[in-house]
């Protein structure tokens, strides 16, 4: 068999566990807001979220904002990715988790509470329409995953969490992923 397939003599062979893997949580219920925010807080250079709404963190933690602040004024740079309501995905998300409209009027309450830091220096928020796969929440060389399945409301997919542990691995995946629709995204204007 190999000489008709040399390359598989060659292939890595699988892990049962990416040296990358922090932690698997069932669902994103069950991942603890302090593990969310004690991320941010730790994070020096670098905060990337990428979500349709993920308004359960201003509603767990109403100091985000504020916590973003400092993180930026310490020279940290936070850019924040959040749906667009009127874009095609965010309404099809919205029919695909049977959830309607709640999707799209969950992103405008997310733009609510990320509107005001849309002119604090070292912050950048945008709204983008893709399709999106998963919700990133980075913080250095860490960041959550959560996964989205189809038909399955976000805080009931899973969570991977992820340490960057060399390049090309998982994490640098996800980040490239984040930069990908960031490019993409629109700047929020100061209201």
């Amino acid at each position: 068999m190999h000489a008709l397939w040399p390359a598989l003599r060659q292939a890595r062979p699988a892990r049962a566990v990416s040296p990358e893997l922090v932690a698997l949580y069932d669902q994103r219920a069950d991942v603890p807001v302090s593990t969310f925010v004690d991320m941010l807080t730790q994070a020096r250079r670098q905060i990337d979220v990428l979500v349709y709404a993920a308004v359960f963190l201003h509603e767990a933690y109403p100091r985000l904002n504020d916590l973003l602040r400092e993180r930026a004024a310490d020279g940290c740079a936070v850019r924040i990715a959040i749906g667009d309501p009127d874009s095609v995905n965010v309404q099809q998300r919205g029919t695909e988790e049977r959830f309607g409209h709640g999707i799209e009027s969950r992103c405008r309450l997310a733009l609510m509470h990320y509107r005001p830091l849309a002119g604090v220096p070292g912050i950048e928020v945008r709204t983008h329409a893709t399709t999106l796969y998963n919700s990133i929440y980075r913080a250095d060389d860490q960041t959550l995953v959560n996964a989205h399945v189809w038909g399955v409301n976000a805080y009931g997919a899973p969570v991977w969490h992820l340490r960057r542990n060399g390049d090309g691995g998982m994490f640098d995946t996800y980040a490239s992923s984040f930069d990908a629709v960031w490019e993409t995204a629109t700047p929020v204007r100061e209201e």
